[in-house]
């Protein structure tokens, strides 16, 4: 991994170089636009719309557009003249515990490494904070930008979590909050129930990006001059009015199967018993049969002998 930002972290009259790295990574493919007949690459080019020429990239400023209309132009000189108290540093403002931090302001995940000499106070930072069960409330500048984060400790890394403003959060405001709905005490008792059968321990790896697989299949398909043909899946019928109880109840014995099916062993023991020991009954019966029919010749006459061939038949039938 390349570090993307060099600071220090300011907790009280202790500072520790690190050095900071993205902790994540988008896995989606990557397209570009181009010209269905010829694959040609689309460009874009940047033109002004007052005069219609194109304008370089050092040529372009940021602008703020007012109520009016107006812009104000605010070049790379103005954003360097503006107080940044954070531009390197992460300062530790306190240390809260982490169920108090509600998940929506997370935004993205960062690695700290300690820098040069900063190991040792890494190190114990690291320690007094696992030891004392909460996250350090912190304000970092990324890219120009002053956020909130905190920083929390994950396989003995410090991991920076850059976080939203409270009046970046949006309110929930929808009607049927303010709708007196009913529930019953079965509706709840069965849906207490699903979630029980479906409950399990938080196990990532065994999840994946089917759609991810499937395009990155097409793509190889493709490349390989084959045909492709997508499975068709039945649509879902959106007018249907399912009764909840049903659907619940349902719900429930499907889980219920599904968790079955997985703890259930294999039968392949058995079926290979199965497979040894029915050659070895055929062959009982057929020498038995070679034995009998000489005695069986020499007794009886021809109709007697049509009857045992019958017999024999619907012997080797029934086996």
């Amino acid at each position: 991994m390349r570090s993307i930002w060099k600071g220090a972290i300011s907790f009280g009259l202790v500072s520790i170089p690190v050095k900071l790295y993205s902790a994540t990574e988008e896995k989606d493919v990557a397209f570009h636009q181009v010209h269905r007949d010829d694959g040609g690459r689309i460009r874009y080019k940047r033109v002004c719309q007052i005069d219609g020429e194109e304008i370089q990239y050092s040529d372009i400023a940021k602008g703020y557009e007012l109520p009016s209309g107006e812009v104000v132009v605010l070049t790379d000189e103005d954003f360097s003249d503006l107080p940044l108290s954070t531009s390197r540093a992460i300062d530790v403002l306190e240390f809260v515990p982490l169920e108090q931090v509600d998940p929506m302001y997370f935004s993205k995940s960062y690695y700290l490494e300690p820098d040069a000499a900063g190991a040792k106070p890494y190190v114990l930072l690291r320690e007094a904070l696992e030891k004392s069960g909460r996250v350090a409330l912190v304000k970092v500048a990324l890219r120009s930008r002053e956020s909130l984060a905190t920083l929390r400790v994950r396989d003995g890394v410090f991991v920076l979590e850059m976080m939203l403003w409270p009046d970046e959060i949006r309110e929930a405001n929808f009607a049927f909050l303010d709708e007196d709905i009913e529930v019953r005490q079965q509706e709840l008792q069965m849906a207490q129930s699903l979630i029980e059968t479906l409950s399990g321990d938080f196990n990532p790896e065994q999840y994946g990006d089917n759609y991810r697989e499937a395009l990155q299949s097409l793509i190889e398909a493709k490349v390989a001059g084959r045909e492709v043909v997508a499975p068709v899946e039945p649509a879902a019928d959106a007018g249907t009015v399912v009764d909840l109880m049903a659907a619940l109840r349902a719900s429930v014995e499907a889980a219920k199967q599904g968790r079955s099916a997985e703890s259930a062993p294999a039968p392949a023991k058995k079926s290979a018993a199965r497979a040894t020991s029915a050659p070895a009954k055929k062959a009982t019966k057929s020498s038995a049969k070679k034995t009998a029919a000489p005695a069986a010749g020499k007794r009886a006459n021809t109709g007697a002998a049509k009857k045992g061939s019958a017999k024999r038949a619907n012997a080797r039938k029934s086996a």
